[in-house]
């Protein structure tokens, strides 16, 4: 399909599609926008950046626009789990952005806030509810929910859902949802418990399937560069430093290690904010905004605080350590390269991830080039004594410290030829078979003596 329009969509959603400045639906879009405007499941293996979202946006708001269907308190009509508060709010703003011609209501719920206003929002009529899992079974469970109306069901990012452990809190909404429902349920990867759980969500769902390693990868110059742990901090300063840096995200597997390169990259006078899972909600929010305003240049997450990210200008990716899981690469990378704009993936690998980047390789169909730019060398570690000589075994830290409390290495520790300063007095320690010997002595001694 070459535009919206042969989507057969109102003209007011047409209308805000237009003003959002887009033209031609994704390959998610064409695929599942006409399945979900004849109310049919839908499965879609699809990753962020693909427009998933509009793709079971605009059906939804067509389906409750066209039908009527008027707001009452506690009981929404439409209702779409997130696993992050930021992936909710990038959906409640994309419900807000198509939805701004019809007189469709969506409230945001999720954790990190406290829950008045949410409360009050709820009390005052909803058409969609955008939710995480906790918050929502929260609220529930305080009955300010209740589902009993509801139409659709959308359960985003589900592979996330299981990599934070939601998948029992998953299992309790489904099993309050009513049987006559619309489901559609996207995930970027289909492990098998998300299988079995898509098996128990879906009736005769139609498959969209939009491969990982064809989404917008052409786009993306990618290139990797092999060093050791303790180059990486100094070397991604110095690209960051180049000049050709725009705004760039900078990813790490866990949240100390975003901590440890934003903080180094501050040291460095280098304007840089950072999410991830031990900010509260408020910190989060003004490091996005930062991020966006481009306040600062350079945002550092993990991998699931990453989740929800939405810029369109950001010109690097640099993977300062690389997933171990190869679709996340592809995640990853997609933050760059958006809106038909050129992106650098700059990825760093240390011996120990070099299987990472094998597995990202055979994923991708092709290797990944190497940068031209290498990293300063590492200066020689200072040392305070000889080096062994070729055919010597270094001694460990313990028999380094048993050496040193009896004076010295014994004459078997060293090498041929080598004396002690000890050996050369008059008072040296003696062996422990010398001393035997002067025992044995003085035992014959008294012998002869009796």
């Amino acid at each position: 399909m070459n535009d919206f329009e042969s989507l057969q969509l109102m003209p007011e959603i047409l209308e805000a599609i237009r003003d959002a400045g887009y033209e031609t639906p994704t390959d998610v879009q064409a695929a599942a926008i006409p399945a979900a405007l004849e109310e049919r499941d839908v499965l879609g293996c699809a990753q962020t950046g693909t427009g998933k979202t509009a793709a079971f946006a605009l059906p939804i708001l067509q389906r409750l626009a066209s039908g009527g269907f008027g707001t009452v308190a506690r009981r929404p009509l439409a209702l779409v789990v997130a696993p992050t508060r930021e992936l909710a709010m990038q959906i409640g703003e994309q419900f807000e952005v198509y939805g701004k011609h019809l007189d469709i209501k969506h409230v945001l719920i999720y954790g990190g806030v406290g829950q008045g206003r949410q409360v009050q929002a709820l009390e005052e009529g909803v058409h969609v509810l955008v939710a995480t899992p906790g918050r929502l079974l929260d609220l529930m469970g305080q009955n300010y929910i209740y589902l009993n109306r509801m139409q659709v069901f959308v359960l985003d990012e589900a592979d996330r859902m299981m990599d934070m452990g939601f998948l029992p809190d998953i299992r309790k909404i489904i099993k309050v949802l009513p049987l006559r429902r619309q489901s559609m349920f996207f995930s970027a990867t289909m492990p098998k418990k998300i299988v079995q759980l898509a098996e128990q969500l879906l009736y005769d769902p139609v498959h969209v399937d939009v491969s990982p390693t064809h989404v917008n990868v052409e786009l993306i110059d990618q290139r990797v560069v092999f060093l050791d742990f303790a180059q990486r901090k100094p070397f991604l300063a110095q690209l960051i430093k180049a000049g050709d840096v725009g705004q760039a995200i900078v990813f790490t597997r866990t949240r100390r290690g975003a901590g440890s390169v934003a903080d180094f990259l501050k040291r460095n006078d280098i304007d840089c904010t950072v999410v991830h899972g031990n900010k509260s909600q408020n910190a989060r929010n003004q490091a996005m905004e930062a991020f966006r305003s481009e306040k600062a240049q350079v945002l550092v997450a993990t991998d699931l605080a990453a989740r929800g990210i939405d810029v369109d200008n950001v010109s690097h990716v640099f993977n300062f350590e690389l997933p171990s899981e190869p679709e996340q690469y592809v995640h990853r990378i997609g933050r760059t390269g958006r809106a038909g704009a050129q992106g650098i993936a700059i990825s760093f690998c240390t011996p120990p991830e070099r299987e990472f980047l094998r597995e990202i390789e055979r994923m991708l169909g092709f290797e990944i080039l190497p940068d031209a730019r290498e990293p300063d060398p590492l200066p020689a570690p200072e040392s305070t004594t000889l080096n062994p000589s070729p055919g010597e075994r270094r001694p460990s830290g313990n028999r380094r410290r048993r050496r040193n409390r009896r004076g010295g290495r014994r004459a078997t520790d060293r090498p041929e030829g080598e004396q002690s300063t000890e050996e050369t007095q008059e008072n040296a320690r003696p062996t422990a078979a010398q001393r035997k010997a002067a025992r044995n002595r003085r035992r014959r001694g008294r012998s002869k003596d009796d």
